[in-house]
Parts: C-alpha cells; structure tokens; sequence
C-alpha cells in the first residue's frame, strides 16, 4: 500500500479566506498536451503611441483628451459599469426574482505616461507612485456616502482581456461588497470572534515557520503561493502588520507593498521569458463606515499560463460546475518562481 503524497496523489485542499475547496491533481502536470495553443505577445512597443487612447495628450475612446501627464495618472472611466447618478430601485417577486439598483463609480489608472513599460519593469519609485494613488484614491472613494467597497484591480495581457496595451489598471467602487471580497468577510469575522486576531496574520505566521510556499518577502510584505492557490503560478502578498487597508499603510510599508508587487511580477515574467499575464487585485476593509479589526490588506495574484507562455490554464467543465481544480501544487510552482533571478531578464 503507498503512502499518501501531496506531491504525486489527487487531494482537496481548503481556502480559509472563502470557506471553499480546490481539487488538486499532482500527477496531471505530465500528460501531454494538444489543446488550445495562444499566440506569444508582441513584446516591442514604443514609448509613445499616436493611436493609443491611454497616452498623453490622446483623445480617449468618449471623446476626453488626455493632460501631458508625467507620472501615475487617473481619470473616470469613460464606458464605467457603475454609475453615480443611477436611481434608487427594486424589484422583487417572491422568493426566486429580485433585483436591486447599484451605485458606483469606476476609474482607470495609467501607471506611467510611457506606453512600453510594464509594472515589473518600471522603477521602485515609479511603483511607490502608483501604490500612493492606491491610497489616495481608496481614501476619496470611500468616503462617500454611497460607496462601501472600493476594488482596486488590474488585467494585463490580452489573454486575461486586457482592452488597451498601455499600462493600466482600474478601480470599481460601488454600493455593495462584491461576491469574493464578502466570502473573505465572513470568513475573517468568523475567525477574529472566535481568536482575537486576524485570520491572516495566524496564517502568515505559520507559513513562515513552514518556509514551503514563501516566494519573497521584505520586511512589511511577504509574497507567497497560497495553500488553497488555484491558478498554476497564482500568488498573494500579505502585510506582516495586520492593517485592515490601504489607509493604514505607513511610507516604508507602501515602499514595502511598491517592492513585494514589483518583485514577484519580474519573477512572473522572467519564467517563460515573456510579458507575464494576470488578473491582480487588492483585497481590504470595506469603506461603510464601521471598523473592521477582522480584515487583513492583501493582494491577489491570478496568472493563467501554465506550461509556457503559449499554453495556459483553462476554467472550464469540472471548474464551473463543480470545483476548481489545478495540476502542479503551489509548493512546487514557489520553487521555480523563486529559483528565477530577480534582474528582468530585459535587462540581463
């Protein structure tokens, strides 16, 4: 009879931020693969585009043109999926029809005027610049009186739908908390009732005694594959200090969050030797006017490519209708990230 083994057998593994399970199925990762094959990125770009609505001094797509803006840039989206202005309203029909009006604003994020750099290969004070429009912008979100979440996130690369090439990301605030950061909510509330802490800082704690999943880590921020990770190369960066959001941040521990975020995209793209896509997000305390010592500031990292920069991972059949499932562990995807060097491989 064998012994069990993380590494070689199928296993279900918990995620205590969501309450929800993962399938993970080691010995998948060596069958041979025909399937969808993706087009390798252009990676050339100039540092200006006449074409590109997110440049300086462009007109954008809804007619606005662009400042000659200098550093990390932001402005409301043109086509937003919430608005301000919307009407208060419902509709419910019983138990099984219902529907209610969302408020919201969104707003877009140019990182850097220069069209062909990436976060990873930006500099620290560029990135520091965009952590402190983070802040800035979390803090005048949320203090108004109809906004209670503020979702900060980015979508680079095509692959992950990504509209426009130059450098951005986007901020979605709105009335409601969204469906992942609630499951996160009462998670964490669940567990600081019952503890006292965070669930986040017990977690973080123990795996740093672990040492199996740790990917990088400065002195306010560690950057780790997560236990329940479900994506192949999927990664979160964790404040060392449990603060419930970007309000909290001191300057060194923006410097600190501006660092972990820079460092782990440069490992994303020097492991297959390309512009590294992924869906990344900041996770924090919603902003409905109540303290929240349960919520714990971390960042989420979704990358799709699985075996090169041509073959990703795909969400479908078994992922949608039952649970999510992944092939290699997160032990073994922290092991090849962290043996990359850290120097962009543009600029070996």
């Amino acid at each position: 009879m064998q012994d069990f083994n993380m590494e070689e057998h199928p296993h279900r593994r918990y995620n205590a931020l969501t309450g929800e399970w993962v399938l993970v199925s080691p010995h998948r990762a060596k069958r041979p693969w025909q399937g969808q094959v993706e087009k390798g990125q252009v990676e050339k770009r100039p540092e200006y585009d006449a074409q590109c609505y997110l440049c300086p001094g462009n007109e954008r797509a809804g007619g606005e043109k662009n400042p000659d803006y200098k550093s990390t840039y932001t402005f409301v989206n043109d086509f937003s999926a919430l608005l301000p202005d919307t009407p208060q309203g419902e509709e419910i029909e019983g138990e099984l029809f219902r529907a209610e009006s969302e408020q919201g604003i969104c707003k877009v994020i140019c990182f850097s005027p220069r069209h062909d750099l990436t976060i990873p290969e930006m500099s620290h004070e560029a990135v520091c610049g965009v952590v402190d429009v983070w802040q800035k912008e979390y803090r005048e979100l949320g203090q108004k009186k109809f906004i209670n979440y503020v979702q900060i996130f980015e979508n680079k690369g095509a692959v992950m739908g990504c509209s426009n090439p130059h450098p951005h990301g986007q901020i979605w605030s709105s009335r409601s908390i969204p469906v992942e950061p609630m499951k996160e909510q009462l998670q964490q509330m669940a567990y600081f009732k019952k503890h006292g802490r965070t669930l986040l800082s017990d977690y973080l704690t123990q795996e740093l005694e672990k040492d199996q999943r740790i990917i990088y880590k400065n002195d306010h921020f560690v950057v780790l594959a997560p236990y329940w990770a479900v994506w192949p190369f999927e990664a979160m960066i964790v404040s060392r200090r449990p603060v419930p959001s970007l309000d909290h941040l001191s300057e060194y521990e923006k410097s600190g969050l501006a660092d972990a975020y820079r460092h782990l995209t440069i490992l994303y793209d020097n492991l297959f030797e390309t512009s590294f896509p992924y869906s990344a997000g900041l996770h924090q305390a919603p902003t409905d006017g109540r303290e929240h010592p349960e919520w714990h500031l971390h960042m989420h990292f979704y990358p799709p490519l699985l075996r090169s920069a041509t073959v990703k991972k795909f969400m479908v059949g078994y992922e949608m209708l039952a649970n999510p499932q992944r092939d290699i562990t997160p032990e073994t995807s922290t092991r090849r990230l962290k043996e990359l060097p850290s120097v962009h491989y543009k600029f070996r």
